[in-house]
């Protein structure tokens, strides 16, 4: 198995290491504004490659962490930007992590929280294998969506990607932010 392209912290080292690191949370902006490390600038998952420049200029002026709520996004986070020639730090359990250890977490005002995307996506999939097998006592054959989200939720623990939450992270409610998320000023931010 190849080795990682990236090197974990721990939300110990984070805290220690935090004034010399840009760190990016790559979660949703809802997701940012219910809760955040102090400091974090945000750029969600799905539009990394579009800041890519941006952190490439952080990481060559300083190190680079990123961050999401447990960790898994951060990976995919980092290994999409080591095959753009950015290196990275992940942070090991992610914002849970940070907040459990009782660190500070910044929230933005007046914005209703947002569910962390790992509940968002237990509640859809649980949701649509329920409705699979209810439908299949009046269509037979509806059992096979269950049988569908079994193998896409197997499909995401081995492949540390999810689909699913990609999708449900285009939602409104996890796009919005208090005075509307702006992705070229948070890619500005990374900048300065």
């Amino acid at each position: 198995m190849p080795a990682p392209a990236f090197t974990a912290l721990t939300v110990d080292e984070l805290r220690a290491r935090r004034e010399q690191l840009t760190l990016v949370d790559v979660r949703s902006p809802g997701e940012f504004a219910s809760g955040h490390v102090p400091g974090a600038h945000n750029i969600p998952l799905d539009q990394l490659d579009r800041a890519l420049p941006a952190l490439r200029d952080a990481s060559d002026h300083g190190e680079l962490a990123l961050i999401c709520a447990s960790g898994s996004r951060s990976q995919n986070a980092c290994q999409r930007a080591a095959g753009a020639g950015v290196r990275a730090f992940t942070v090991t359990g992610g914002t849970d992590a940070w907040a459990r250890a009782g660190n500070p977490v910044d929230r933005v005002e007046d914005v209703r929280p947002v569910w962390p995307m790992d509940r968002q996506v237990r509640l859809v999939a649980g949701s649509l294998v329920l409705a699979g097998l209810a439908a299949d006592l009046v269509v037979p054959g509806f059992r096979l969506l269950s049988a569908a989200i079994g193998a896409g939720l197997v499909f995401s623990a081995v492949t540390n990607t999810c689909a699913m939450a990609s999708m449900l992270g285009k939602l409104p409610y996890n796009r919005r932010a208090a005075a509307g998320y702006d992705l070229d000023a948070a890619v500005a931010g990374l900048r300065n």
